[in-house]
């Protein structure tokens, strides 16, 4: 038995919105769309994201998450210059003791994505 990474999906009331930060901010690209769905996929690289609207059977005021999504990068340094004035920062670039450089942004759903990558 294998396991296959986790994929999340996320919800959201503005998935035209959401879209356009992870591909226009984060170099996301767009995979399957559907309106009719109110649902899309966005990949960079091996990272995939499922955006949702939320149904009917769905219950769901606003966004909300018990934790962080991180995403491990090769060059969390180039990113961060990338993004850093064109996003709300949760905490700004920083190496930290457990032997990673990573720093911390919101999307436009409040959601809290992390990037970080192993010191060397």
């Amino acid at each position: 038995m294998k396991f296959e990474p986790i994929v999340p999906l996320i919800w959201t009331h503005h998935l035209n919105e959401t879209v356009a930060f992870y591909t226009e901010k984060l170099g996301f690209h767009l995979g399957n769309y559907s309106e009719e769905w109110g649902w899309a996929t966005l990949h960079r690289d091996a990272c995939e994201l499922m955006v949702s609207r939320p149904t009917a059977q769905t219950r769901f005021e606003h966004p909300f998450f018990t934790g962080t999504f991180y995403i491990k990068t090769d060059d969390v340094s180039a990113l961060w210059d990338h993004v850093k004035d064109s996003v709300k920062v949760a905490y700004p670039m920083e190496d930290f003791d457990w032997g990673m450089r990573e720093f911390a942004i919101y999307d436009n759903n409040h959601y809290i994505l992390q990037f970080g990558q192993e010191l060397e």
